[in-house]
């Protein structure tokens, strides 16, 4: 679950809820809250985008609807076969679409980690989600989250490390919480929903907050590749008192999310939903020949035929709308970019389009066999952020580099492990202190050990 709201509000949300207290936090098997209003509904204040706490009331729903007031049990907690919730048939899911006017990506991928966490004096192993979102190419977001689900086969959000990036490094943690110390565990998945059900996938208001109404169950909606059956639509209600609309659907997880405004991300590709049996076809490979080449320089000659292999491949292979346009949208920007000559420009859409094409890899490859180009991708962005000596961007890389790392490390052969362990550390220490010569030094060492 992301937070929508400036990392300003939050930290002046949770200054003013430490303060004064929060108005109530709906902790989990208690009862209506004191304070509650004559209509057994919680007073959750609407924080305002300038980070104050409003004498508003959130528009919430009865007390009654809630689905989520019981104390949950977890004997087989990391087991989690809810099919509406992600943790239980994906590996991976991308995200893209537009958010600020920015193309926005998001990588929602499955860790093997496990983290014990208590819960009303219980301890609970949780299974871990990474969420790594960018912003124009660059990381912009980066969370932690876990998750368990109870033997009645709802599943429970037990919280979340948030690290929001400006210009590559930590800017804050705004929206980092923990069950039993910021607030409680909180539903982010009923066991067999029904339209009219409420319930809160996050629950520390100041804090972190969400309401869902579940509008609709059963449905039948669009896919990356198709309809998909078992669907359900809700709507969303968060601390600063906007509303989005969500299509949940099984072995994607959250398909479409309808913000206010023009945003919008939504589901190019699930894995293993969306994986098809058999070899890479020949005119994604040609594709991928020719963006590596455009990647390492981008010229006229070479974005040209990266457009032509595009137009190859999409005439010969199935492609899921919203990638579609991102890849149409990111070509035409590098080609402007590169008759312009604006080298920061063509270094971004550069970036965007190699994303765009490994994306479209995760339907004919292995999960691992794709994590390991991205290291290689990420690798020849840094060397172009290193030549241009952009401290900020190459600082990014290293996070982009490390987080892809943190997903194949263990499926690597030690000496070799070692060597891109090394090589990551001397990049990230070059970063931090800014010198671009050693960041191009490191860069080089760990290409050699890719």
């Amino acid at each position: 679950m992301r937070t929508r709201y400036p990392a300003a509000a939050v930290s002046a949300a949770l200054a003013a809820t430490l303060a004064t207290g929060a108005c109530t936090a709906g902790a989990v098997g208690g009862g209506a809250a004191r304070g509650a209003t004559a209509t057994g509904t919680d007073c959750v204040r609407v924080v305002a985008e300038n980070g104050k706490k409003t004498g508003e009331c959130l528009p919430l729903a009865p007390e009654q609807k809630r689905v989520d007031r019981g104390t949950p049990v977890f004997s087989r907690p990391t087991e989690i076969t809810n099919p509406l919730h992600a943790s239980s048939r994906i590996q991976q899911v991308i995200y893209d679409g537009h958010v600020e006017g920015k193309p926005f990506r998001t990588e929602l991928t499955l860790l093997p980690d496990i983290k014990t966490i208590t819960v009303n004096g219980e301890q609970v192993r949780a299974r871990t989600l990474q969420y790594v979102s960018f912003s124009d190419g660059r990381v912009q977001e980066v969370a932690t989250d876990w998750f368990a689900q109870a033997d009645d086969g709802s599943v429970w959000y037990l919280g979340e490390d948030v690290f929001n990036y400006e210009n590559g490094v930590v800017e804050n943690t705004s929206g980092t919480w923990r069950a039993g110390k910021t607030g409680p565990a909180a539903m982010i998945m009923p066991e067999n929903p029904k339209a009219g059900d409420v319930y809160r996938p996050e629950n520390s208001p100041g804090t972190v907050f969400e309401e869902v109404t579940v509008q609709a169950v059963g449905q039948t909606v669009p896919g990356p590749y198709g309809p998909v059956e078992g669907a359900m639509r809700t709507t969303e209600v968060n601390l600063d008192g906007t509303r989005e609309n969500k299509v949940i659907a099984p072995g994607y997880g959250e398909l479409t999310i309808d913000e206010p405004g023009p945003d919008l991300e939504a589901i190019s590709l699930a894995v293993p939903t969306d994986v098809t049996p058999g070899p890479v076809p020949s005119e994604l490979a040609a594709l991928s020949a020719a963006v590596r080449t455009a990647h390492a320089g981008a010229t006229d000659a070479t974005v040209a035929k990266v457009r032509a292999a595009w137009d190859a491949y999409r005439a010969a292979d199935r492609v899921p709308r919203l990638l579609a346009q991102q890849m149409d949208r990111d070509l035409d920007s590098l080609t402007a970019a590169v008759k312009a000559r604006d080298a920061a420009l063509v270094r971004g859409a550069v970036l965007r389009v190699a994303q765009n094409d490994l994306d479209l890899h995760l339907r004919h490859e292995p999960l691992a066999t794709v994590e390991a180009a991205r290291l290689a991708l990420w690798a020849r962005q840094a060397t172009l952020d290193g030549a241009a000596r952009d401290t900020g961007a190459i600082a990014g890389d290293a996070t982009s580099l490390e987080l892809t790392w943190d997903r194949v490390e263990d499926d690597t052969a030690p000496g070799r492990a070692a060597r891109i362990d090394a090589a990551l550390k001397a990049l990230r220490e070059a970063a931090d202190r800014k010198d671009a010569t050693a960041a191009q030094q490191a860069t080089a060492r760990l290409t050699s050990a890719l």
